[in-house]
């Protein structure tokens, strides 16, 4: 790994702690709050590639376990990972790296629709395969209970999906970080 590498890393888990400032918002009865954050893990999966990308969710992800604020509402600490999102929490890194390795199979031919794709298989349905079943778990209840309590997000992340798409393929064209590695 290089010294570029590392700060690609760095230089994400910080930008993921950075979407934690845009203020969350709280879904009435479900108590678990939409906020930009859950965007992070395909950006940095989209840009960076699946190794790089998902360890600089893993780097925040640790972070966090080390008692950091870096979630949306500042929070941080163990006790996030024992409670109903812990699921999606450690699902970011899986679904940053199915992000980063999908984007590097279709690196050649990536436009737009691809990306999208792309993003939401990693960012919603990936996601949702972790999250569901841990906050199933965690609040006692079905996972089709669960999955009906997560449905309301999901518009919400499919919106983020069309955003992050449009950030990667701009990046693509502008400052490609995958290129060379895709073609390796």
């Amino acid at each position: 790994m290089e010294t570029r590498d590392i700060v690609y890393i760095a230089l994400f888990a910080a930008i993921m702690a950075a979407l934690a400032l845009f203020p969350p918002i709280m879904m009435p009865v479900v108590g678990v709050p939409i906020t930009a954050q859950s965007m992070g893990p395909m950006l940095a999966g989209g840009v960076l590639g699946a190794k790089r990308g998902g360890l600089s969710v893993a780097l925040l992800v640790l972070l966090v376990a080390l008692g950091l604020p870096l979630l949306s509402g500042g929070r941080g600490g163990l006790g996030v990972f024992f409670g109903p999102t812990a699921g999606y929490i450690i699902g970011w890194i899986v679904a940053a790296f199915v992000i980063g390795y999908l984007t590097e199979r279709f690196w050649t031919r990536l436009d737009f629709v691809t990306a999208l794709l792309i993003c939401v298989f990693g960012g919603v349905i990936v996601l949702y395969a972790i999250g569901v079943p841990w906050s199933a778990v965690v609040a006692k209840v079905t996972v089709m209970q669960a999955l009906t309590g997560s449905a309301p997000f999901i518009p919400g992340d499919i919106l983020k999906a069309v955003i992050a798409a449009l950030v990667i393929v701009t990046v693509k064209r502008s400052y490609p970080l995958i290129g060379a590695r895709a073609a390796a």
